[in-house]
């Protein structure tokens, strides 16, 4: 069994930290609206935070014995991922804002901009401080 639910292969969970991470939606799965409005009539009516938290919560209630369990020495999902709770906000909630073209590591940036002929890294500033 899987120990932590951003491992767990095949789930929503580990699909939706992971595009959370690079600043996507996951293919095929409902966007987060967070309180319902008017224009945005279709998706879940909370935030990615809430989920994700809502999930670790519940994985540190069920029985030790059961699928989904996650143990009390676990540390929390923000501190396994290795970024802080500011950072996750701003992640989450300005991620366009934050961000204006390829997002990822300083490596994974370089490779990029070598491929696509680009002279500058414009976001590499902002994916040192968040993605740290």
């Amino acid at each position: 069994m899987i120990v932590t639910p951003e491992k767990s292969v095949y789930t929503s969970i580990q699909r939706r930290i992971k595009a959370a991470i690079k600043g996507t939606q996951p293919y095929n799965l409902l966007h987060f609206v967070g309180n319902a409005h008017k224009d945005k009539t279709k998706g879940l009516i909370f935030n990615l935070n809430d989920y994700i938290e809502l999930i670790e919560v519940t994985g540190r209630c069920i029985r030790a014995d059961k699928c989904g369990y996650i143990e009390d020495v676990q540390p929390d999902i923000l501190t396994r991922l290795n970024i802080s709770a500011e950072n996750w906000l701003i992640l989450t909630t300005q991620f366009t804002k934050s961000f204006h073209g390829a997002v990822g590591h300083a490596d994974v940036l370089n490779d990029f901009c070598q491929h696509q002929a680009l002279s500058r890294r414009t976001t590499l500033s902002a994916c040192n401080k968040l993605l740290a």
